[in-house]
């Protein structure tokens, strides 16, 4: 069966049939990315001043003439101003922003005594310095300019009328879904185009590919937008959109709806490294539910240079100049921000998830670049109790540990919603015991 995801949180598809902070000294162990969200759609979106580069990510499966989109955009858009990439390129950037699990290992607790002992009779000295590394007419609708572009036929149009602008994709072998029309006037009457899209099969078989790639475009507006109301139309549920916004100054946040941050720097029991994914989509479904599906969160904010602890490496010059960094086009020009150390990659990554329907977000997404370059992550810490003999303070230990585990199930139940009893039992356990009597007799019992 056809299953299609991805640009439908950016566009409307149509097809000829209906459609469907601080230093690190752990492990990295796990990271939770775009593959465990069924129904993701990626796009990168590339700001600076009034130019942007949006590339948007395929993940459609089933026979490639069924494939099919439309996105508003700004203005007209030339031939040179497309362009086709590799999905590798937007693998690689999901893998170094997505959250992450670490792990650390206690050591024996009668070595960490005497290293304790050794600093408070020790001299102050002073902090070390923070990390850093390196026919239509008739119909009200103009075909302005047709395009191929690798596998793709593209139509760039103008309207005047949604009807008119229906029924022209239905003459021309497209089906729009109950409901486009009121969404399509609404994209009319700010007289944006349209960017219209399908699978051209014989550049397909000439070029050998098996996978349709991201469309890339590039184009000026005053407006930071993403345009998400077209994929509500035909959606079955609500959808997750990933986005992944570059940029020079630093993190980008939605103004017309709240940017939330997920709970991070949180110590959860060991059990969570063999199922993180699924602790990770229960966690962000409970957030979404308790900002009422109203929020766009942020998962991850980072100047790319370098990373702590990295998922995967960052991405190189040549590798942010194909996903649109142009200030990056020249590495030979002195395009840097003032005071930017050299050899320092002058670009800030913003990871943004929304879980979203047309009930909820019944308006596109827009966004603003702060100055704000602090660093973020969703960042998720097991810690692995000492397994040797202790010698010394045994029983203290075992205290700390029962004391920590306990911190550690209501922590995941927090953040997930999760039965604290099921914790505790996968965990093996026990609860602590339940305190008896009233509030006034509990307060004087131990006197």
């Amino acid at each position: 069966m056809t299953r299609f995801y991805s640009l439908i949180l950016v566009a409307v598809a149509l097809s000829w049939s209906a459609p469907r902070t601080e230093a690190f000294c752990g492990f990295y162990v796990a990271k939770a990315d775009a593959q465990l969200f069924n129904r993701a759609s990626q796009v990168v979106l590339v700001r600076h001043d009034d130019k942007t580069v949006i590339t948007m990510a395929n993940d459609y499966e089933g026979d490639p003439q069924e494939f099919a989109v439309v996105i508003p955009v700004p203005t007209f858009i030339e031939r040179g101003q497309i362009h086709v990439t590799d999905k590798a390129l937007i693998d690689h950037l999901d893998a170094f922003t997505s959250p992450r699990l670490v792990e650390y290992f206690d050591d024996d607790p009668c070595m960490r005594r005497m290293r304790a002992m050794a600093q408070e009779s020790a001299v102050p000295s002073a902090a070390p310095a923070p990390r850093r590394a390196a026919s239509g007419s008739a119909l009200g609708v103009s075909v302005e300019a047709e395009y191929t572009v690798g596998e793709y036929d593209i139509v760039i149009l103008s309207a005047k009328e949604s009807d008119g602008l229906s029924t022209w994709l239905t003459q021309n072998g497209y089906r729009t879904p109950p409901g486009a029309s009121r969404v399509l006037q609404s994209y009319i009457r700010q007289n944006v185009r349209f960017f219209v899209a399908k699978v051209n099969l014989g550049e397909q078989a000439r070029l050998g590919l098996n996978m349709l790639r991201p469309i890339q475009v590039a184009f000026e507006s005053p407006k930071f937008m993403l345009p998400i109301r077209l994929g509500t139309v035909n959606a079955n549920g609500p959808q997750d959109l990933l986005v992944y916004a570059v940029t020079r100054e630093g993190r980008v946040e939605t103004t017309n709806y709240r940017t939330t941050k997920l709970p991070t720097n949180l110590e959860l029991p060991v059990f969570v490294k063999q199922e993180f994914g699924e602790v990770y989509k229960a966690m962000f479904a409970h957030q979404v539910a308790k900002e009422n599906m109203r929020s766009v969160f942020l998962e991850y904010a980072w100047d790319m240079s370098w990373c702590d602890p990295c998922a995967a490496d960052p991405l190189s010059s040549h590798q942010l100049r194909e996903l649109g960094v142009f200030w990056l086009a020249d590495a030979s020009t002195p395009n840097r921000r003032p005071g930017m150390k050299s050899g320092a990659q002058d670009a800030f990554v913003t990871r943004l998830h929304v879980r979203y329907d047309g009930e909820h977000f019944p308006e596109d997404l827009f966004f603003q670049e702060t100055p704000d370059r602090s660093n973020f992550q969703g960042r998720y810490v097991m810690r692995h109790p000492y397994k040797g003999e202790i010698t010394c303070g045994a029983d203290q230990y075992r205290e700390e540990l029962r004391a920590r585990h306990e911190q550690q199930a209501r922590n995941l139940a927090t953040i997930t919603g999760w039965d604290l009893a099921d914790i505790h039992r996968k965990m093996d356990i026990d609860a602590p015991p339940a305190e008896a009597g009233s509030w006034w007799e509990r307060l004087w019992q131990r006197r």
